[in-house]
């Protein structure tokens, strides 16, 4: 995508979860402010295999448009380590 282009905002808070639903959403967004090319890259790299969890959907959604769950979207899906607490 081109890195230049301004984000659309895409308010995500308090939407249905469902990722089709989320990806509809920012699909209809980007389409309504002549951006359907970058809808249908941003359809494509979700369904088209190699997105293989919903927090990586999300990152890909957020890389296109700006959405209010951006900064709460973890960088990695590795699982956190049982800390140890200290006493």
């Amino acid at each position: 995508m081109d890195q230049e282009r301004q984000k659309p905002s895409c308010p995500l808070i308090g939407q249905n979860g469902n990722i089709f639903h989320l990806m509809g959403l920012a699909s209809r967004t980007l389409r309504q402010c002549g951006m359907a090319d970058e809808a249908k890259e941003m359809q494509n790299r979700i369904m088209g295999g190699d997105c293989h969890s919903y927090e990586e959907a999300l990152r890909i959604i957020s890389e296109y448009v700006e959405t209010d769950l951006s900064p709460s979207i973890p960088a990695n899906n590795k699982k956190k380590e049982n800390p140890t607490h200290e006493r």
